[in-house]
């Protein structure tokens, strides 16, 4: 467990540098757009290549890592395989969205009669180079897994970090040239560059080699039976980022309500992709080895152990982004064209967000335990009756009542449901427990620090705020720091403990 919690630890550093550069390109373009339709068109245009990197390419590269740890599988041949399919399916997908560019935005922008043809067109431009992106962003996706098969998860976070880099620069550089449409442009060579940079990192690990393949096999068959549930249960935080888009405009939420959704979505996003994405990186790989080695028990282990550290590290998070959600916003966004209007219409749908921080976490960490034990079935029927059903029926309900908020009520109520279904399932069908590894004492530990931090912090967020945003967000987070740490060490947090020990142990010997 400490070998896998430090492999995390070094993953979760790469991304949250990789993040920071991605949330700040967001920021820039609060900067430049504010929350203009110039602003929509750039996160418009972005939404369907990232949908089908983060969907489609990461339900291939989960498929791809189960099948390749099978006993039965020609690795060798089902390399190649997968490779000709993702290609293949990158370019097709890429070919339809630029063929029906022009009815796709149609169809979002039906009920935004203030937009001017200039900035349609300008959409119009920056979706084509931003599609074409896709394939590439897949095939980065699939190098990415393959990579992972072989304990290099280093290379495939440097890949992001590399991509939101160049992404960041280019764009910024090239917009005093040619105005948003370079936000399109940097998204294509930013990708270019990605999928070199994995390219190269795969060919020094003489693995099976890469090509193309047309043969069918059992193998190919599973990848495709895999892959459909993956895109929609794997798929979650995606796909809830699409229909917000969508309902946004065809509930008539109002002016600027997309850019709003967007920026308070990008701000909780960013604290749980961090984690989750580092934790999932690592272990899934290590899932797949040890159920083909039939190690349950392991499995188990990191099962309850792995969701008590998510709880651990972001609950007192979403206690923190609760209280500052206004100050985060100010501090973060609120800069040039992003004006105190715009702070005021996001801060509320910020609040709301971050309530789901641990439960969409949650739902991606238990899902890949579903896919480990081959049932690729149950998380996308659940996922189906929540997003959809629950998740729109909210929105609905609660449009007239709460405006643009609705939007984050959905995305809270039904990813706290698909939370339940699938820890009660998993606990019936696989006897996967939450408390599995970890007696009842240390699972109710937490309990009592965070009532006390949540007193604090909404102390701290009424009484302790000055003139200047940044004093602010400082003392908030000294305070919320320096309690999480003390309430911690107060009600004897193990794993607060082992850290303490660890770093004490190193002090000493490096004296």
């Amino acid at each position: 467990m400490n070998k896998f919690l430090k492999i995390i630890g070094a993953v979760a550093i790469i991304n949250i540098v990789a993040r920071v550069f991605g949330f700040f390109r967001e920021a820039v373009i609060g900067y430049q757009y504010g929350s203009s339709h110039i602003a929509d068109g750039i996160f418009t245009a972005y939404t369907l290549p990232n949908f089908l990197y983060l969907v489609v390419g990461g339900a291939f590269t989960t498929a791809l890592i189960s099948i390749y740890n099978k006993k039965e599988t020609n690795q060798s041949l089902f390399v190649k395989q997968s490779f000709t399919i993702v290609t293949i399916t990158g370019i097709v997908m890429t070919a339809i969205g630029l063929a029906l560019t022009t009815p796709i935005l149609n169809m979002l922008y039906e009920n935004a009669t203030d937009i001017s043809a200039r900035d349609f067109e300008t959409t119009k431009h920056l979706f084509y180079w931003m599609m074409p992106s896709s394939v590439l962003l897949m095939l980065a996706s699939w190098y990415s897994g393959l990579l992972n098969i072989h304990s290099k998860f280093h290379l495939s976070s440097f890949a992001i970090l590399i991509y939101n880099i160049f992404f960041l620069i280019i764009a910024v550089g090239l917009s005093y040239v040619i105005g948003p449409v370079s936000y399109g442009v940097s998204a294509f060579f930013s990708a270019v560059l990605m999928l070199y940079f994995l390219v190269r990192g795969y060919r020094k690990l003489e693995g099976p080699k890469v090509g193309l393949s047309f043969a069918r096999t059992q193998s190919t068959r599973d990848l495709w039976i895999m892959v459909f549930p993956i895109m929609i249960g794997g798929g979650t935080i995606q796909i809830y980022a699409m229909l917000q888009r969508f309902f946004v405009l065809v509930l008539g939420l109002g002016d600027s309500a997309i850019s709003a959704v967007n920026y308070a979505s990008r701000l909780t996003q960013f604290p749980q992709s961090i984690l989750i994405t580092a934790v999932t990186t690592v272990i899934y790989p290590i899932l797949s080895r040890k159920e083909a080695e039939d190690d349950h028990e392991s499995i188990k282990g990191l099962y309850g152990k792995g969701l008590h550290y998510l709880l651990l590290l972001l609950g007192p998070v979403t206690i923190f982004s609760y209280f500052y959600a206004e100050n985060l916003v100010q501090v973060i966004l609120e800069y040039k064209n992003f004006t105190a209007e715009d702070t005021a219409i996001t801060t509320p749908v910020v609040a709301i967000f971050v309530l789901s921080m641990l439960f969409l976490a949650a739902n991606t960490y238990i899902t890949r335990f579903y896919y480990a034990k081959g049932d690729s079935m149950t998380p996308v029927v659940l996922s189906l009756l929540n997003v959809f059903v629950v998740n729109i029926a909210v929105m609905y309900m609660m449009a007239d009542s709460t405006g643009v908020s609705s939007i984050a009520w959905g995305t809270l109520i039904s990813s706290i449901t698909n939370t339940i279904m699938l820890v009660v399932y998993a606990a019936i069908k696989y006897d996967l427990k939450l408390g599995a590894g970890l007696n009842k004492r240390e699972l109710l530990k937490p309990i009592i620090p965070f009532i006390v931090l949540t007193f604090i912090m909404y102390i701290s967020s009424k009484y302790f705020i000055f003139d200047y945003k940044w004093i602010t967000f400082i003392v908030g987070v000294t305070v919320f720091g320096v309690s999480t740490v003390i309430l911690y060490v107060m009600f004897q947090i193990k794993e607060i403990e082992q850290f303490y020990k660890k770093l004490k142990s190193k002090l000493v010997k490096s004296n």
